[in-house]
């Protein structure tokens, strides 16, 4: 029941506003079907955010930014037409269907449609009123609250940024077979920095942000957001007392959670259907085979209540699943939109997202995380000679086609006979991505997901995503460092 009035509140939004209804989808379904065509579908838009950040305890910035939109999309074989306005009307639903039409022209047919509402199957984030609805003054309030915690909890922290940003995305999809499908999505995120000196002229930085697709009160009570800021001045003050990181091979081992991070840009969007249609990834043409260690399983859930990146249904109206990518090593199955699983012989994964109406969908991760094994964390540790442990990364940089990456830990630790020794400032962890899967030599029973802060970026396209991990062995990894 929930599920239907989430769904008929959205598809009412767009009726009671813009005027468009049933009988206009389907002329617009219409006219781009005018040519021969595989598919046609409509997307529409309308999103509020707001944003206000605090630094030096004062507030730097407010904002607050409605987007609205059409898309119309139409798919001959790989071809596909697509335009867009930002202005949501019967005439300008016309126009873009002729005009993705055009682009898309393969010979003379006509076909009718019929669209009527589709039943989703989750409802995942049952948010009573929307995020850009708390008071901005609230916000304020928290973030004033961080910025004199913070201070309190350690005479080295001499500066605290910290923003609240707060979303409410209605969505409604239109498809050439009839489906109907409408969402309402909102999304919330706190950060929290701190910077941290020594007296000596050393500075650090510290970083932490939770979020989800939840009501902002969750974020404002203190147990919330102290745990943050506790969080961000620990790795602050920690760091100036860093080492300069070895370089070399080494056992290293991943931490539980935000390092996922990896796996998501190192394995995940080498997973992704249109990659592997294109036979542009280390993992084309490999199904069925082993790609990994024994008892490395990765998924990707969309399903999971109130995380980051769960959607009742993706940017083309399928629901989301839980895909598994890889089972105890061998690869199963790609992440896939409507387009590439057409192409490919496949089921849609309900993976197709967009950044906006003004983009074509693309075949993206939502929550992405490998399962938990069965060995003790700190049995994991003891097993290492000599290596890092790498509790958190900064960010990396991957390249699809061949799994390569480099990726700098933010917060990493020298392992010395079994033990967590000094700090390390400067580790880089470099390797590929299918490579560094089959080195894979003990997993933790200790998963995790993220906080709540993962942002996707793609062909110029940024979507919200989960990731996951537990504590990993990794051996024989090179690791980029600092020390001279």
């Amino acid at each position: 029941m929930a599920e239907a009035q989430k769904q008929s509140a959205a598809l009412s939004f767009f009726e009671d506003r813009y005027g468009v209804d049933s009988r206009n989808l389907e002329h617009t379904l219409g006219i781009a079907l005018e040519r021969r065509v595989e598919e046609a579908d409509l997307f529409f838009e309308y999103s509020e955010r707001d944003a206000v950040s605090l630094e030096e305890g004062r507030v730097k910035s407010g904002a607050y930014h409605t987007e609205q939109g059409i898309g119309v999309r139409v798919q001959a074989g790989e071809r596909q037409g697509y335009a867009h306005s930002d202005e949501i009307s019967v005439e300008s639903l016309r126009v873009a269907a002729s005009t993705a039409r055009a682009i898309s022209e393969h010979s003379s047919q006509h076909t009718c449609v019929s669209v009527g509402g589709t039943p989703t199957a989750h409802n995942l984030y049952p948010v009573a009123i929307s995020p850009t609805d708390v008071p901005a003054q609230e916000k304020i309030a928290l973030l004033e609250a961080i910025d004199r915690y913070a201070h309190s909890r350690d005479p080295r922290v001499k500066q605290v940024m910290a923003s609240v940003l707060c979303e409410q995305r209605k969505i409604l999809v239109a498809r050439s077979d009839g489906a109907l499908v409408g969402d309402t999505q909102p999304l919330v995120r706190i950060n929290v920095q701190v910077i941290a000196e020594d007296g000596r002229g050393r500075r650090e930085v510290g970083y932490q942000g939770a979020g989800g697709r939840f009501s902002p009160a969750r974020l404002f009570e203190p147990t919330a957001w102290h745990s943050l800021v506790d969080e961000a001045v620990r790795i602050a003050t920690l760091n100036l007392e860093a080492q300069s990181c070895p370089a070399g091979s080494m056992d290293v081992v991943l931490g539980p959670g935000w390092p996922g991070i990896l796996l998501h840009e190192a394995i995940g969007h080498g997973l992704e259907g249109d990659f592997n249609r294109k036979k542009t990834s280390a993992f084309s043409d490999r199904l069925g085979q082993r790609v990994a260690a024994a008892g490395v399983t990765v998924v990707d859930d969309g399903t999971l209540p109130e995380r980051r990146g769960s959607l009742n249904v993706d940017d083309e109206g399928t629901p989301s699943q839980r895909t598994v990518l890889i089972e105890d090593g061998i690869l199963r199955g790609y992440l896939q939109d409507r387009l590439n699983a057409r192409l490919m012989g496949m089921a849609p994964t309900g993976n197709g997202r967009r950044e906006s109406y003004a983009h074509l969908p693309l075949p993206r991760m939502t929550n992405t995380f490998m399962l938990a094994g069965n060995d003790d964390p700190e049995e994991i540790l003891r097993s290492v000679e000599r290596g890092i442990y790498a509790a958190s990364f900064a960010g990396g940089q991957v390249d699809i086609t061949s799994g390569k990456f480099v990726f700098a830990a933010s917060e990493a630790y020298r392992i010395e006979n079994g033990r967590l020794g000094a700090p390390l400032k400067g580790a880089t962890l470099i390797g590929n991505g299918p490579d560094v899967l089959t080195r894979v030599s003990r997993i933790g029973c200790d998963l995790a997901l993220d906080r709540g802060v993962g942002t996707c970026g793609k062909d110029g396209q940024s979507v919200p995503v989960g990731v996951g991990l537990p504590t990993l062995r990794i051996d024989a990894l090179t690791v980029g460092g600092t020390q001279s």
